[in-house]
């Protein structure tokens, strides 16, 4: 085995780097239907919460709206985050996502991209403040299980790291991990090296371990030429 996991501390520690290297590479998608805020996940699905079809006529119907606002008023910096957040909910329910393989389907690529037009525009009105819910989700929709994007992916990630009094050694390995899909090899060393000053001593070798492993997943990706949704 690559950790001992005899400590109950130890265990722990590992299992937070698992769930949150797990996060970036989209294995937190399947369970939580991304970030738990949206229709169409697997607890959701054991729960009974609601049907394919219903869940697609509320996000469309709430487009509609946000869409009839940002018509109205182009510079409405609220509305055109709200759309984003909508838009993004909507890829990762119904036939946009597909739970089984923990992917996004060609129409989920498509509204992805619609949410991702739409958090431009909103960073557009609001550069210095950015709504870091919807920052946070469109680390998810730019990243490998998304677009694919990861210059815009670390930008999301930063405002989210820049409004957390507390960021997580989880969260800079994240940032490292997508630093270095964006090829942004000074931020990678300093987020790795943020991510290990702030890891307990006794499991800075994990984390080390597994941000590499993170990162070749990354550049696995990139050598099979899949298709990005950018």
């Amino acid at each position: 085995m690559l950790f001992d996991l005899r400590g109950r501390g130890r265990r722990r520690t590992v299992q937070a780097i698992y769930l949150g290297l797990a996060i970036i590479m989209g294995g937190g998608l399947v369970l939580f239907g991304i970030g738990g805020a949206t229709s169409g996940g697997l607890i959701d699905a054991i729960q009974g919460n609601g049907s394919t079809t219903s869940s697609s006529d509320v996000f469309q119907k709430r487009v509609d709206t946000l869409d009839k606002r940002v018509k109205a008023n182009p510079r409405d910096s609220r509305a055109w985050a709200e759309l984003a957040d909508v838009r993004f909910q909507a890829a990762t329910s119904g036939v946009n996502y597909d739970q089984t393989n923990g992917v996004y389907t060609a129409k989920g690529k498509a509204a992805l991209r619609s949410a991702a037009a739409a958090w431009q525009r909103h960073l557009a009105l609001s550069p210095d403040k950015p709504n870091t819910r919807v920052a946070n989700e469109m680390v998810q929709a730019y990243g490998p299980s998304g677009l694919r994007n990861y210059p815009e992916a670390v930008k999301a990630l930063e405002f989210v790291i820049d409004a957390t009094p507390k960021p997580t050694y989880q969260t800079y390995a994240q940032l490292a991990v997508l630093s270095h899909g964006a090829k942004q090899t000074r931020k990678e060393k300093l987020a790795r090296q943020k991510a290990l000053d702030l890891a307990p001593k006794s499991q800075r070798k994990a984390v080390s371990d597994q941000i590499k492993a993170a990162e070749q997943q990354l550049d696995g990706l990139a050598t099979a030429g899949q298709p990005s949704g950018q």
